[in-house]
């Protein structure tokens, strides 16, 4: 059984109104906006049951815990960590972010595109030392990590922190790298969910074998009415809104399909008619879809609200060959090929689909097809795919390898944000990952898991 983590940002504080650095400072409160939220995020989550919550000592995120706490009668008592505590910026906390961009220029910039590098000399009884903000970061989410898991086994755990926190929790979680810091949003009462299988990585600074870690959703704000974070200031490069398709009878059934063409059933095209209705209100300026029958009838159906919008279609974007495995169950690829299916689902990067592909030609050709896309367009559109080229994506975004294959979820009909706010050879940014409230009404990714 995994243990479930509810990852929230603390709500709307007064330094976030002032955009002044709060870093370790506990000068800021939550604003009567950070209040309502946080209010909202204590109803999203009213009917689930936790059997832990931490949160940071600093009173922005106890405010918003405490608000959370008293919508659950039978929620334990909020234990503060310290190792919840937001990023470690000495020099910058309390000022203006302008003043910081004046002052230390050089920094800041180093700050904004390598992150990791950013170090800051601090006097102490020992002299001069170098304090590197994000890699101590890291390795604070790294204990954090290793101190609860192996207490809380196979439970329910809610955590608030800060934005900076909370991306290095993913981050070390994933076995993402310091220098993606930015490429995770994080906003004010925003909701991520990691799921943790035992056994548990050691979290000893290196993403080591262990059971498996999922990020079934990240960053959701629909619960405090935003379908998403909006582009940030000066955002000169595509937003893609990756959707996959809805659900197919054999998704329901757990029949891998790969590449055999099988169209959506009902409760898929209600599916897809949920993500276009979430959609209807979005500008969008283009659509990409897979070939195949199911995400190509997706797209059509999100398109049904945006009808001067041409449909561009990539074969690239075909779902994994599974060779011999398509059309058949679980209990007949392994009669067929014993012990190569829980291969898969460990160490999915090993595994050659008898005579189809691997994940290093899937990773291949979606980095191409995802590449001419976000080159080839502009503005605000739609890329609806599979759940294997989507969790390429995704990976890849992060510069994450095959290894890494399941640990994002992708639902049927669910969708993501990706950003390229400094041009499609920038870094890009998830805004959030793997949206299905407009499916299910709640948080929770409640779609078919069945095969690919």
């Amino acid at each position: 059984m995994s243990t479930r983590i509810i990852l929230v940002r603390h709500g709307q504080s007064t330094y976030n109104v002032e955009r002044r650095i709060q870093g370790r400072l506990d000068a800021s409160v939550l604003t009567e906006a950070g209040q309502n939220t946080a209010r909202q995020v204590g109803e999203a989550l009213q009917g689930l049951k936790f059997d832990a919550i931490y949160s940071s000592p600093l009173q922005r995120a106890k405010q918003t815990a405490e608000i959370i706490h008293s919508y659950s009668e039978s929620s334990p008592p909020i234990q503060i960590k310290e190792n919840l505590r937001e990023i470690d910026l000495p020099l910058w906390e309390g000022m203006l972010r302008q003043e910081v961009i004046e002052k230390y220029p050089e920094d800041y910039s180093l700050w904004k595109n390598r992150p990791h590098k950013l170090y800051m000399e601090l006097l102490k009884a020992e002299g001069k030392v170098k304090h590197f903000p994000i890699l101590s970061l890291f390795e604070q989410a790294n204990k954090f990590w290793s101190e609860i898991l192996t207490s809380n086994d196979s439970q329910t755990i809610l955590v608030v922190a800060h934005n900076g926190i909370n991306r290095c929790l993913i981050s070390t979680a994933l076995g993402i790298q310091p220098s993606y810091y930015h490429s995770i949003q994080q906003s004010n009462c925003g909701i991520s969910i990691l799921n943790f299988t035992p056994p548990y990585p050691s979290f000893s600074g290196k993403h080591e074998p262990g059971g498996s870690v999922q990020l079934e959703s990240m960053n959701l704000t629909t619960h405090i009415g935003e379908k998403f974070p909006k582009p940030r200031d000066k955002h000169i490069g595509p937003r893609l809104l990756l959707v996959r398709h809805g659900e197919t009878d054999w998704n329901r059934d757990g029949k891998f399909q790969g590449q055999i063409d099988v169209p959506l059933n009902d409760n898929g095209r209600v599916q897809a008619g949920q993500a276009a209705e979430f959609l209807k209100d979005v500008h969008l300026d283009f659509a990409v879809s897979s070939s195949m029958l199911r995400p190509k009838e997706t797209a059509e159906i999100i398109l049904q609200h945006h009808p001067d919008i041409e449909l561009k279609l990539y074969d690239g974007l075909w779902e994994i060959s599974h060779g011999l495995w398509e059309g058949k169950f679980e209990s007949e690829i392994e009669e067929s090929f014993p012990g190569l299916l829980k291969q898969w689902k460990e160490f999915p990067e090993t595994v050659q689909m008898p005579e189809g592909e691997n994940l290093q030609q899937v990773w291949e050709r979606a980095l191409v097809s995802w590449k001419e896309i976000i080159r080839s367009v502009s503005g605000v559109g739609i890329v609806v795919a599979h759940d294997a080229i989507n969790k390429a994506i995704l990976c890849q975004l992060f510069g994450l390898e095959p290894q890494h294959f399941w640990n994002f979820k992708q639902g049927n009909g669910a969708v993501s944000v990706i950003d390229y706010p400094q041009g499609p050879d920038g870094p890009p940014v998830l805004e959030v990952m793997n949206i299905t409230s407009h499916l299910s009404g709640g948080i929770l990714d409640k779609t078919a898991a069945g095969a690919l």
